[in-house]
């Protein structure tokens, strides 16, 4: 892994319920592709990221519960994220990071920006409604 490009704070989003403390590791399911095991967490630099993969995340389970996005700290090396990195957006925009290593749970974050009914809607319609396999590759590789 090269070094890392940003300095944080960094967030990660999901439908999970976590505790201060916890640890998020690779090795579960995708929430885009739930055929694929990740070998990394991802992770953004930016709240309003976290806040958009905890709601398509709880849009991909059942579109029931609650999104939460929580500040975290690497334990170890991390990456740009190549999934959208110079494949999606040039450069990392999105600071868009991944680690093989855990990540620990500092706090939950409550002020981020939820998506309106209608960009909701519109995620449904573009990923949502997709089966799992047509949703795209996802750079999983370590």
């Amino acid at each position: 892994m090269s070094d890392a490009l940003d300095d944080g704070p960094f967030f990660h989003g999901t439908a999970v319920v976590l505790r201060t403390g916890d640890l998020l590791t690779a090795g579960f399911r995708s929430n885009y592709r739930p055929d694929v095991i990740m070998n990394h967490v991802y992770f953004t630099a930016l709240p309003d990221g976290a806040g958009l993969a905890a709601e398509l995340a709880v849009e991909l389970l059942d579109g029931t519960g609650a999104p939460h996005v929580y500040e975290v700290e690497p334990t170890g090396a991390f990456e740009n994220d190549p999934n959208v990195t110079d494949k999606k957006f040039p450069g990392n925009p999105t600071r868009s990071f991944r680690s093989t290593e855990p990540l620990r749970i500092v706090r939950e974050v409550t002020d981020w920006t939820r998506l309106t009914p209608e960009a909701l809607q519109g995620w449904r319609d573009r990923l949502i409604s997709k089966a799992p396999d047509e949703r795209g590759e996802i750079l999983n590789e370590l």
